[in-house]
């Protein structure tokens, strides 16, 4: 029984003494990793030829969208200014205007055939406009059509295998849907920024003369105007167009034209080459208390008609200043911005019922709108 416990003790030892060789030399063995100094065990997912999108990503979104939307380089030729070739004045004040200026934007492809839709601002006055792909590739963009009452621009590239996103629906956006911002802000590179539709149909911002935006919190910054605001489909629901900022860059309030009036604008500019809006002749003001006072009216809602161009659309109609008009089309007018926009928006030479309120009669004019008249441009 002794020499049986001795046998079984000396056993146990060399497997032990065995075991510690082993662990020490070949840990790999016992499948354990070695700790060594400077490193640390890491546990790492296997790697794998197809990764799952994590849950609320928006990679396949942006991937969808991101290649259709362009970066937008323009110049213009510096300016020869009066005397700037008199040495005594250029000994006294410098050199003035000697260099072109550039400017940055961003764009977005809609159509296989090369139109890109981006903002009027981007690209008004430049002499030369250069567009940058997603993949690298250059080309030299031509102004096919500009609209300045919506700040609006349509380009065309000449380029085969071009990438084209998906028209979205923007009438049926609501507040707190999730959006994307794309574009090229400050010239860093194509940048994909989220957020959500803060709010609808802003206006009265002073920025354009149609207004009607998108309000977002997703990051909009210099150099993004004319880019892409998406839903999480990638599916194009406006043109990013301005911010409001005290500092230049984003503070969480930007504006993009939706893509519904972006369409309207493209489509007239390809068929005709402008854009054909209504136009009835009258001076619209907000419906005041003080208003309604002096021209004996008893409602709060609508637009009060305060002047009526002689031989105007609706002077023609029969329209007169006082009268308050709360419905265009069937649709409700509730402001100055409404109703230039339910103007614009009629076919001219097509007859329209207008509702109105004259004092405290209700009435219905059939208005047969005739075409905007271009705006002046400023003596240069």
């Amino acid at each position: 029984m002794k020499r049986f416990w001795l046998l079984f003790s000396q056993a146990v030892t060399v497997l032990l003494a065995a075991y510690f060789v082993v662990g020490t030399l070949k840990p790999e063995w016992l499948g354990r990793v070695p700790s060594r100094s400077g490193t640390i065990a890491l546990l790492e997912a296997p790697a794998s030829s197809t990764t799952a999108v994590p849950p609320g990503s928006f990679r396949l979104a942006a991937q969808k969208a991101s290649a259709a939307v362009v970066s937008i380089n323009t110049s213009k030729a510096a300016r020869n200014r009066p005397r700037s070739n008199d040495p005594w004045f250029n000994f006294f004040f410098g050199e003035q205007g000697g260099e072109p200026q550039v400017g940055l934007g961003s764009g977005v492809i809609v159509s296989a055939s090369g139109y890109i839709l981006t903002n009027n601002h981007v690209v008004e006055s430049a002499d030369e406009i250069d567009v940058i792909l997603n993949d690298s590739r250059h080309a030299r963009a031509k102004v096919i059509g500009t609209d300045p009452d919506s700040d609006l621009a349509l380009l065309k590239i000449e380029l085969d295998r071009l990438p084209v996103i998906v028209l979205g629906n923007s009438d049926t956006l609501h507040v707190g849907d999730q959006v994307l911002a794309i574009g090229n802000p400050f010239g860093v590179g194509q940048t994909v920024t989220g957020g959500i539709v803060s709010a609808l149909g802003r206006n009265q911002l002073g920025i354009n003369t149609f207004e009607n935006f998108i309000q977002t919190d997703a990051a909009i910054n210099p150099g993004n105007s004319g880019g892409a605001l998406v839903d999480t489909n990638g599916n194009l629901l406006g043109i990013n167009t301005a911010i409001y900022s005290r500092s230049g860059g984003s503070m969480g309030i930007g504006f993009a034209i939706p893509v519904a009036t972006a369409k309207l604008v493209m489509e007239g500019i390809v068929k005709d080459g402008q854009v054909t809006r209504g136009w009835i002749g009258v001076e619209p003001s907000e419906l005041s208390p003080e208003l309604a006072e002096t021209f004996g009216v008893k409602t709060q809602d609508g637009v009060i008609i305060t002047g009526v161009m002689q031989n105007a659309p609706a002077a023609q109609a029969g329209i007169r200043p006082g009268d308050v008009i709360v419905r265009v089309a069937g649709k409700p007018i509730a402001n100055v911005a409404e109703l230039l926009s339910a103007v614009a928006a009629l076919k001219p030479g097509t007859a329209t019922p207008f509702g109105l309120l004259r004092r405290e009669q209700k009435l219905e004019l059939a208005v047969t709108p005739g075409v905007r008249p271009k705006p002046r441009r400023p003596a240069q």
